[in-house]
């Protein structure tokens, strides 16, 4: 059970090279904007299919910086929310 545990934090999942997260962010929002593009203006996918290489690019790139960047970034989705406090007080106090 042990080694499970120390494996999935040792290594954070991947797709392809990248970040779990961001990489799926980057597939995500160029997806449907190259098939909005694609329906209007009729352009080439071979453009769009090279922003997201580019993009899938800079992905690995954060993953090689900051491996852990998938687990950061759903941390800071969960610590983001406001408080409310029962004082006045500037800032958030974490009192109930």
């Amino acid at each position: 059970m042990r080694e499970i545990i120390l494996k999935a934090v040792a290594n954070p999942p991947k797709i392809l090279w990248g970040p779990f997260l961001p990489t799926m962010l980057n597939m995500g929002v160029q997806f449907p904007i190259m098939f909005m593009f694609l329906g209007t203006f009729n352009v080439n996918p071979l453009v769009f299919m090279a922003t997201i290489v580019i993009g899938h690019i800079f992905c690995i790139g954060l993953g090689v910086k900051e491996p852990h960047i998938s687990a950061m970034i759903q941390a800071y989705g969960q610590t983001a929310k406001t408080s409310h406090n029962l004082y006045k007080a500037k800032g958030n106090k974490f009192a109930p």
